[in-house]
Parts: structure tokens; sequence; C-alpha cells
């Protein structure tokens, strides 16, 4: 029987070179390219809630069962699944990775009512995947396809952690909290997004999504008629003003030239159409990507809130304020490998640019513990409609772009992978100082590192000393040469 290309690839024994490795990537990309648009579909019309996702995790289980891929279930929902390299150094002599890099994918879906009219539209109702949570599972199991059919350039372990409940920003503590980034060294996610332009993929460095804050306030006024307001203090009209106060802050007390945004998406108050409320509540959320920012935003609200109310003859408190997320902030190096991975797959063209978002991410969880990338997959497509925002009720993506997410995946891990590890770079004498004392360790790759600096800068300026002898010796030569001329 025929084999497939994935097949092929599979059972080569030869090393391949890097544009061996890229080429096979996109062959097997483009092999199981219906297949992730298959999953897409099939988890669309699935959708499950955060902490809910027990069908979607039992389907992932299937596909990975399918694949001979190992798995562990540590929480209700959601599932850890391994691949071994099998590259002739991916283990040590111990039985433990050179390198390992978590690979993550969330797997909820939002309380929105679909209105889509796809034909694989959710059958769930009040229950849709509007941020693409199902093209991050399709995706991963893309990865997944490819990567097991490559395991030879694998010089490592991959740990695929797919995550319930990051859209009420739970599941990646409760995953952290197994132990899943145990031993890891680095780590990737990708996201789908309305704003990035199709075929293009964004993982610049530095922060990219916001820190996400969850507040409520409560307001204490006096209750009376709705004919005499005289008599009290209307709880109603003093949230209002509430609402619109908290808006200087942003336009007021921080520089322009720092991102916030502080929305109020709940106000409650009142009990009857003639009674002016003696109580009320607002809710809402605070988004910031500077940490003193971050920091001084509870206090900068209280202020407002308890003042406005007090100007109006009325009590308010902020009686809660919780981090729901820290910033998603990209690894410089970390970003640039990643920048690397979607040159090889998609060429220069497949460089998005993105100024980044003030929505939240709960991958942040994952990065503020060890180095990595958020990666933005683009999938902006006005021809096909494919441009409303996520969590809009009308979200749909270009498909195309599925393939491409997965290998751009597949890529940085066996890049990440094939790097040498902190204890190959350090060499035999840095490794034994380390055990015992790093503080030493890290002053001595400083050191290390400053000599590779100065031979580097003594090779360059031997070599532009003997190019300008050259360049003496060939303008000479050409003089005389001139001189014999005009003789």
């Amino acid at each position: 029987m025929t084999k497939t290309k994935a097949q092929q690839i599979m059972a080569a024994t030869e090393a391949r070179a890097a544009d061996d490795v890229t080429a096979a990537i996109k062959d097997i990309a483009t092999e199981f390219e219906p297949y992730i648009i298959k999953q897409r579909r099939h988890f669309h019309k699935h959708p499950e809630l955060s902490l809910a996702e027990e069908r979607t995790t039992s389907d992932i289980a299937n596909q990975l069962d399918a694949m001979n891929i190992p798995y562990e279930r540590p929480l209700k929902t959601g599932l850890v699944a391994t691949l071994r390299g099998t590259a002739p150094d991916a283990y040590r002599e111990d039985g433990t990775p050179r390198r390992r890099i978590l690979l993550r994918a969330d797997i909820d879906a939002l309380p929105v009512t679909e209105q889509t009219g796809e034909e694989f539209a959710s059958v769930n109702e009040g229950c849709m995947h509007a941020c693409g949570h199902d093209c991050h599972i399709a995706m991963m199991l893309g990865t997944l396809q490819i990567l097991r059919h490559m395991t030879d350039d694998i010089h490592g372990e991959v740990r695929i952690v797919f995550q319930p409940s990051e859209e009420n920003g739970q599941g990646a503590k409760l995953m952290i909290g197994t132990g899943v980034l145990d031993g890891v060294d680095g780590a990737y996610a990708a996201h789908i997004w309305s704003e990035v332009d199709a075929g293009t993929v964004s993982c610049e460095p530095g922060p990219r999504m916001a820190n996400t804050d969850w507040f409520r306030i409560d307001v204490r006024g006096t209750s009376c008629h709705g004919a005499m307001p005289q008599r009290g203090h209307d709880a109603v009209m003093v949230a209002a003003e509430i609402v619109n106060a908290l808006q200087t802050i942003v336009s007021r007390e921080i520089s322009p030239y720092e991102p916030a945004v502080i929305t109020v998406g709940e106000l409650h108050g009142g009990t009857a159409r003639n009674v002016i409320a003696g109580t009320a509540y607002l809710a809402g959320t605070v988004r910031t990507y500077g940490d003193s920012t971050h920091e001084e935003m509870p206090e900068l609200m209280r202020r407002i809130v308890e003042h406005t109310a007090a100007a109006l003859g009325a009590e308010a408190e902020l009686t809660d304020y919780t981090i729901a997320n820290y910033k998603v902030e990209n690894d410089a190096a970390s970003s640039e490998r990643c920048r690397q991975a979607v040159i090889k797959c998609l060429g220069p063209a497949g460089q998005g640019h993105y100024r980044g978002t003030l929505s939240g991410e709960d991958f942040s969880e994952y990065l503020r513990r060890v180095p990595g990338v958020l990666a933005f997959v683009g999938t902006r497509n006005p021809k096909i409609g494919a441009t409303y925002a996520q969590h809009s009720c009308f979200y749909k993506i270009d498909e195309s772009v599925l393939a491409k997410g997965s290998m751009v995946a597949a890529q940085y891990a066996i890049d990440f992978l094939a790097e040498p590890t902190q204890e190959e770079l350090d060499g035999p004498t840095i490794a034994a100082v380390a055990e015992t004392n790093p503080d030493l360790a890290a002053k001595l790759r400083s050191a290390k590192a400053t000599a590779a600096e100065a031979r580097d800068a003594m090779h360059d300026a031997r070599t532009a000393r003997h190019a300008a002898i050259k360049g003496i010796h060939d303008a000479r030569a050409a003089a005389r040469h001139e001189e014999k001329r005009d003789e």
C-alpha cells in the first residue's frame, strides 16, 4: 500500500537538515489540513462553558488515543499529553529530557447565543466558541499530527496542555497547581485573532495582553417616594455619577501614553418605578499594561468612589477588587524564535504586526513562571466576512489559517528543543558551580559572555584591518598601473 507523505517522513532514517525539517512540517500540515478544519467544526458545534468541558475533554482524548499519544487528566476537565522525542540526545542517561517545552491550547466557550448561520453552528443554546478556542484545539491537534510524524527531529519532550476555564481566568492556575510546569523550560500558545490579517502571525516582544481586574462598587443612599426626591438620596443617580467620574482616572490621572480602560458593565438599582432607590451596585473591569498603573488603580478608584458619593449625600465603597489575570508579556528571545518560525513556514510576508490588546488571557500565569510567547494567528478576512470582534455572536474565522497556525507551533517546538541547554552552554565548570552557588554561576556566565563579545570584537577588528590593508595595496597597485599607462 502506498504511504502518505507524512508516513514517508516518519519512516525516513537520515537526519534532516533545517530546511528539510521545515519542508516536512509544511508537507504534513498540508496533508492534515482537512483534518484540522474538520476538528475545528466539530468542536465549534459542541461548545461547553468553563469547567464544564466534559464532552470536549473526552473528544480530545479520543483524538489523542487515535494518535497513540499518552495523556493524563489531572482535573475534572482538560488534559495533559506528552510527546517524547526520539532524537539521539532527546533524553539524558537518567531518563529526564534535555529540554521540555509546554504547548497550551484553551478549550472553553462563552455564554453567547450564536448568530453566524454556519451549518456547523453551536447546537448548545446560549453557548458559543466566540473567542476561537475551537480553533486552538484544532490547531493543537494539527501540531501533534505534525510532531508525531517527526519525533526523530525532537531533541527533548513536548508537554501539551489542553486547558479548561480560560474565560473565567481560573484554568491556568488550576493546571499549574497540578504541576504542569514542573521541569518545563519554555512555553508557547497561540490565539486566533480577528484584528490580525489572515495568513499572518504576530509575535512581537513585550506586553501583548493586559492586566485584567474585576471590581464591584456598592452605593448606599436613602430611599423615598419618586415624587419627593428631596426626602432621600438617589443611589442610582449617585451610581451614574460614579460611572462618569471613574473615566476621569484614564483621562486625567494617567499619562496619555499609558494604556488603560475602566469599564462599568453592570449597574443594578431600584425596586419600583416610583421609588427612589436606596441602594445600587456597579460591577466592571479594569485593564492596564503598566505595573505602576496596575498597582495604583484600586486606590485611585476608591478615592473617586467615596468622594463622589459623599458630595451627593450618600456613601459608596469599592467592596471588591480582584486581579483576574496579569498581563501577557512575551520574552524577547522567545518572540524572535517565533518570528523565525513564522518566516520559515510562511515566508517574510507571514509576519503580522499588531500593537497588542487590552483584552486579557490567563496564559500570563505560565509566562510569569517560565519564558515564552503568545502568538496571534491572524484571521481577519473581509472577503468572507471574518471581521467581527472576539466574543461577537457573529464571530467567524478564515479556516485557511488553521494549518498555518499548526505549522508555526510545530516549527517553534522543534527549534526550541534543538537549542543548547544552559548546562551545555555553561560547560562542566560553570555547571558544577551552579549546583551550589547560582549567583556565582550567573557572574561566571556574564564574564564568559563578555569574553566572547571581546573575542568577536577582536575578530571584527582584525578583519577590518586586513580589509584596510588590502584596500591600500589595491589602491597603490592601481596608481602604479595608471602611471605606467601614462608613460
